[in-house]
């Protein structure tokens, strides 16, 4: 597709700000909190993930596409972001093994794009003023028109969305002769979190957001797991009431980003909404416990309190981020549970942090020896 034969964009900002951009051919108009990732690779994961769910992303890398699409690249069932704003757009796509190109993917899935915007300067603004809600369209450039549809949009704080992103029903993954037997709440869940639990041999039943610790418990799981997600993690009471149903009866219990959230209000520790967030795959960890770095792969847009969670009687902090000394793990002191802000499955990022799910595996088979 020519550059000049291409129609002119808008993204227009909650506080009246404005960029233009041109629609890469799929014309729409698309709303939703706008935040950034600075990723190099991995954008057909950061798509799928449905922690993204309700927010437009823009991406910091210049090249959009260049690599096309894979049917093994996926973290859900499909395209999760409300829309997308890049700089540079690439139709043409060089990769042996690919399925195809990201425009018609993005056809198929009616994901408003648009290119040709200046995402340095975006970036830059986001950063200083903080993630927002945002409208882009190909449709229109009547800034009162969007002005007012973009008024309607709901704000992310104490928005909950998990519902949007899990499952109806419950589904098995895994070999259903392993040993370990583990319950996942999915309040977002994304497909390589259960690969890393399945080929640790472990048998994996997913249950919807909503599920009861009853619900759960019925299947007589080793372990439980909660989710990552979207949204503000306050509203998920459901989830919190399980998570304290599981960690009064000390079961071995493992939580990443959303689930990491939840299981700090279910002790008493309150969550804020951050300013720009967390969002890409080179976020340096300090392991407390350990005193190793690790560079992580994260996504998120809240964080739960340090000051409450330092002064908490049954909580210790196990992990920081470096960059901000925001928490960034911890664990239920005298219990079989804890969780980590940050996604240590990746996809896309770095595998630093996987030793994670190995500790939630030996957690599950020292509760189970100790039975016998």
């Amino acid at each position: 597709m020519k550059y000049q034969q291409r129609k002119k964009a808008i993204v227009l900002l909650a506080d009246g700000t404005i960029f233009y951009g041109k629609s890469i051919g799929i014309e729409g108009t698309a709303t939703g909190e706008i935040c950034f990732n600075t990723g190099m690779t991995g954008y057909q994961e950061i798509f799928t993930d449905p922690s993204y769910y309700g927010q437009i992303m823009v991406t910091t890398n210049a090249h959009i596409g260049n690599y096309g699409v894979h049917d093994k690249e996926v973290e859900s069932d499909g395209i999760k972001i409300a829309g997308l704003v890049v700089r540079n757009f690439s139709f043409e796509h060089s990769r042996v093994d690919s399925s195809g190109n990201l425009k018609d993917w993005f056809t198929k899935h009616h994901l408003v794009a648009i290119s040709d915007v200046d995402t340095r300067a975006l970036v830059s603004y986001i950063r200083d003023h903080g993630a927002m809600n945002a409208i882009i369209s190909t449709e229109t450039n009547n800034i009162d028109l969007l002005k007012d549809q973009l008024s309607k949009v709901p704000t992310m704080e104490g928005l909950e969305l998990a519902s949007k992103v899990s499952t109806k029903e419950p589904y098995f993954v895994g070999d259903e002769n392993a040993d370990i037997k583990i319950a996942a709440l999915d309040i977002g869940i994304k497909k390589n979190i259960l690969r890393n639990l399945a080929k640790r041999g472990a048998y994996i039943k997913v249950y919807p957001y909503n599920a009861s610790f009853e619900d759960l418990y019925s299947w007589d799981p080793d372990g439980y797991f909660i989710s990552n997600g979207p949204g503000d993690p306050e509203p998920l009471h459901d989830a919190q009431s399980l998570a304290k149903e599981i960690i009064s009866r000390d079961l071995p219990l493992f939580g990443i980003c959303l689930g990491h959230q939840v299981i700090a209000l279910a002790n008493g520790i309150s969550t804020y909404k951050m300013h720009n967030g967390h969002r890409g795959i080179n976020h340096p960890v300090k392991n407390l416990l350990t005193g190793k770095g690790e560079i992580t792969s994260q996504n998120h847009g809240f964080a739960i309190n340090r000051e409450e969670t330092e002064a908490s009687e049954n909580v210790e902090i196990t992990h920081v981020h470096l960059n901000d000394q925001t928490v960034a793990g911890i664990r239920i002191k005298g219990k079989n549970c804890f969780s980590v802000q940050y996604h240590p499955e990746a996809s896309p990022g770095p595998k630093d942090a996987e030793y994670l799910f190995d500790e939630f595996i030996k957690n599950i088979k020292k509760v189970k020896s100790s039975l016998v």
